[in-house]
């Protein structure tokens, strides 16, 4: 009974410990720390086991969060989050494919980790103030405050949104052949204006230590790194954070995903992820949930 009321939730589970760090390697320890602690209890005390787990892993991601925030602050280079691979339908929930979104993931690193726990569970899981403050151990009326004041600053800073979409594969399947082709300008036709091109290495692999803006700077980029591919490269195309995104294949070794934020037919954002650490998660699909309209008791 315990661990069929763990399974049944475990993606739930997942989806808070990875929307509030950012890491798929962090949010799996995370998971695994709280059934541990889920199998020490007496199901029978329990009365609303999903209520009880949610809340427990909302604690443990504060904690861990709270310890990882200085060693992201020495990373070296931009930091991107862990990509997740995400399955097809994860596109049609619009707010969950929203916020795993790599932009989306950029602006929750940017609130303390109370506000992002707050801001999490409210706008993207639904849960009540009250509920909330019993999870994190707040007064009702300081969540509500920190929820006012986390939305404000994720609203000014989001960027335009839409899910992973056979259009969307298609603006990238365009933009790979002209990469591949070399031509330019259509590579700088399919980039928004305001694009924005960040690379993550980690210091661990080569990769741009600053982001990229503009399309004709973005394009010698993307022309530059696939200069140096060989014919032993494949080129996969998969869903990443509910975005379509491509693996680097080389020799039969992953070497980096490409995720790609598009926006009215054009490619707004390129979030390149070549740290070693990072691309173990890029192998399989995994099951994301926002708990449908099961309501989270007390």
């Amino acid at each position: 009974m315990v661990e069929d009321a763990f399974s049944r939730h475990r993606p739930l589970l997942f989806t808070i410990a990875y929307e509030m760090l950012g890491s798929v390697t962090d949010a799996e320890d995370v998971v695994q720390e709280s059934y541990l602690r889920w199998s020490a209890v007496d199901p029978a005390t329990v009365e609303h086991p999903r209520a009880y787990l949610v809340r427990t892993v909302t604690r443990q991601a504060l904690n861990h969060l709270r310890a990882v925030t200085a060693r992201r602050e020495e990373y070296v280079g931009p930091w991107l989050p862990e990509p997740v691979r995400t399955a097809p339908e994860v596109s049609d929930d619009v707010i969950l494919a929203e916020s795993v979104s790599m932009a989306m993931m950029l602006v929750l690193e940017t609130l303390n980790p109370t506000e992002r726990a707050v801001f999490v569970l409210h706008d993207v899981f639904g849960y009540t103030h009250g509920e909330i403050a019993a999870s994190i151990g707040r007064a009702e009326v300081t969540v509500r405050q920190i929820a006012h004041r986390a939305r404000r600053h994720v609203r000014a800073r989001r960027r335009r949104f839409e899910p992973d979409s056979e259009a969307a594969r298609e603006i990238v399947q365009r933009f790979l052949h002209a990469a591949t082709t070399g031509e330019v300008q259509t590579l700088m036709d399919l980039l928004a204006p305001d694009a924005v091109q960040i690379s993550d290495g980690g210091g661990k692999a080569v990769a741009a230590r600053r982001p990229i803006t503009g399309k004709a700077d973005i394009a010698r980029f993307v022309l530059g790194v696939l200069r140096t591919t060989t014919a032993a490269t494949r080129i996969e195309h998969v869903a990443c954070n509910g975005m379509p995104a491509v693996r680097l294949v080389i020799d039969g070794a992953l070497d980096s995903l490409v995720a790609f934020e598009i926006h009215d037919g054009r490619i707004t954002g390129l979030y390149g992820i070549r740290n070693p650490d990072k691309l173990h998660s890029a192998e399989t699909v995994l099951p994301l949930d926002r708990g449908g309209h099961e309501p989270w008791k007390p």
